[in-house]
């Protein structure tokens, strides 16, 4: 069994140990719980040796409830269909929980970018964009993407570069990602607006003066609560 098998299993036994306190009828629980989308791909890269090596990565989109689908690229030698999935649910319901309007999504290639040069990054992380464009599982107001564990605004400047180019005329083909540098299109990281919600939900959890709290990225936001 992989550790993305075992991480879902669990994420899917806490989803239905808080289901269980709801009063919704069991069809839709499942509903919610399941994953709405999966796409794995393999392609083969070039090494800056000359040897070839076949990438594998996935997306996952677990709700479209909410739209665009919302959720990190991460580069990782643990990276499987099951890990993706059980992050995707993850989002889904940290989003759901704050009142943000997004569905969960989470992508990722099964490599270590340490031992990547800048330049094998790049032509992995252009190539994944293609894939995921051709299968139309990016885009603005469809499926967000961020950086996640082994990635950076480096490699959203990539993607945002890739998607431009291949969606020629999309005014708003920058919004494909967030987490972008400013050059390319992105946002100071201080310049966050707060939300009516955001200013209750930390009214809710003042009580909790002895401990640390963190709101997920609302997505291009964090905020941590002492």
């Amino acid at each position: 069994m992989s550790l993305g098998a075992s991480f879902l299993e669990q994420v899917d036994r806490a989803f239905d140990r808080a289901a269980r306190h709801t009063v919704h009828d069991q069809t839709l629980l499942a509903n919610i719980k399941a994953c709405k989308n999966l796409f794995y791909t393999s392609f083969p890269i070039k090494r800056d040796d000359g040897s070839i090596e076949v990438m594998h990565a996935w997306r996952a989109e677990h709700s479209h409830h909410k739209l665009p689908t919302k959720g990190g690229i991460r580069y990782a030698e643990t990276v499987d269909a099951e890990e993706v999935q059980a992050l995707a649910a993850l989002m889904t319901y940290k989003c759901a929980l704050v009142d943000v309007p997004f569905g969960g999504a989470k992508g990722g290639i099964r490599i270590d970018a340490s031992k990547c040069t800048p330049g094998e990054l790049e032509r992995i992380t252009r190539r994944y964009t293609f894939e995921l464009v051709r299968k139309n599982f990016i885009g603005p107001g469809l499926d967000v993407p961020a950086p996640d564990y082994g990635t950076s605004p480096r490699e959203m400047a990539w993607i945002a570069d890739t998607y431009s180019s291949l969606r020629p005329g999309e005014l708003d083909a920058l919004a494909c990602v967030t987490a972008k540098p400013l050059a390319q299109g992105g946002i100071r990281e201080e310049q966050m607006v707060v939300h009516d919600h955001h200013v209750r939900l930390a009214g809710a959890l003042a009580h909790l003066r002895h401990e640390a709290v963190v709101i997920a990225r609302a997505p291009r936001a964090e905020a941590v609560l002492g």
